[in-house]
């Protein structure tokens, strides 16, 4: 008897950076409430323009800081008292009707890194401070490149199974009937383990002409990820996907897409429409699948079989 209870396991949320919201939902003095891995989070913007994330509940008596609290200076106040915190170190650093600040207040501070459109956060099981950092991609903000067009979406399954899809080259096949998929030749790791490289190569057939292009498919981590085409003159495409997990079974993705602009009026609606396309056929099996911690596979299935092994160090 086949029930899902029985079949599926489930996994506790990876280690890395993940992203909170977008660069331009925060403005200046903004305020936001986040639930991510599964912990409220206030979310905001100091008057200097720092981005700060802070557990969200003040130490005095609870009030939740991102319903109704607001920015001063470089502190949020809280709703209900009025006691600021300091969005770098989560310490009390005013009482407006006490002068004598107990010890204990204060409120978990997050490692906070704003970059390539995002705000991330590092999470750790352990609360251990970050290990690697985020990368900063050179082709957002190059003028040579479009604006980045936005995609997001939320997915009931866990967000190692939605990064599987990357080293699964024949479900490119079956799911979204790419006939044309490259083969992949090998996969490269940086020096510390924490990032994987996929690279591979076939002739692709564009509106500029036949060329020899590479695809590399590079991951930061579980939660982020990106997939450049190389080899055409003058011109690339660039995929950039930040993964957060909700809930260990709840996660958010979300995609920039940028292309070169010599690219944008032959391909560029195209790459938005297909990566739309893209999730959306592989909605149907998210939904409905199981984890299996300890798979059957097949002898060509060994990229999978890496990847297992791979991500096993971003879990405590």
């Amino acid at each position: 008897m086949a029930r899902r209870e029985d079949e599926h396991v489930q996994l506790p949320i990876p280690n890395g950076w993940y992203a909170v919201c977008w660069s331009r939902q925060l403005q200046d003095g903004e305020v936001q409430s986040v639930h991510c891995f599964g912990e409220d989070l206030v979310v905001f913007r100091t008057r200097s323009g720092q981005a700060r994330v802070l557990d969200a509940y003040c130490s005095h008596l609870g009030a939740h800081l991102g319903e109704g609290g607001r920015v001063v200076g470089e502190t949020i106040q809280c709703p209900y008292h009025a006691w600021q915190y300091d969005g770098e170190t989560g310490v009390c650093a005013k009482i407006p009707y006490c002068e004598q600040i107990p010890k204990r207040a204060l409120v978990r501070p997050w490692e906070v890194r704003e970059r390539n459109g995002f705000v991330f956060v590092w999470y750790h099981a352990r609360q251990e401070p970050s290990s690697w950092e985020v990368p900063i991609l050179e082709e957002i903000g190059d003028p040579e490149w479009t604006e980045p067009r936005e995609f997001e979406i939320e997915v009931p399954i866990h967000v190692q199974d939605i990064h599987e899809n990357n080293n699964d080259p024949v479900h490119f096949q079956v799911v979204h009937g790419m006939d044309d998929i490259m083969d992949t030749e090998e996969i490269e790791y940086s020096a510390d383990g924490r990032i994987s490289k996929l690279i591979g190569h076939n002739e692709r057939v564009t509106p500029m002409g036949t060329f020899q292009t590479t695809l590399e498919r590079e991951s930061f981590g579980i939660g982020m990820s990106t997939v450049r085409t190389i080899g055409i003159p003058g011109a690339g495409l660039l995929l950039f996907s930040s993964t957060t997990p909700i809930e260990p079974n709840r996660t958010i993705s979300r995609w920039l897409i940028t292309v070169t602009k010599n690219l944008v009026d032959l391909v560029g609606e195209e790459f938005q429409q297909n990566l739309v396309k893209g999730v959306e056929d592989d909605m149907r099996i998210w939904k409905h699948k199981v984890h299996r911690k300890q798979p059957v596979f097949c002898k060509e299935d060994k990229f999978l079989g890496e990847y297992r092994q791979w991500v096993k160090q971003f879990y405590v």
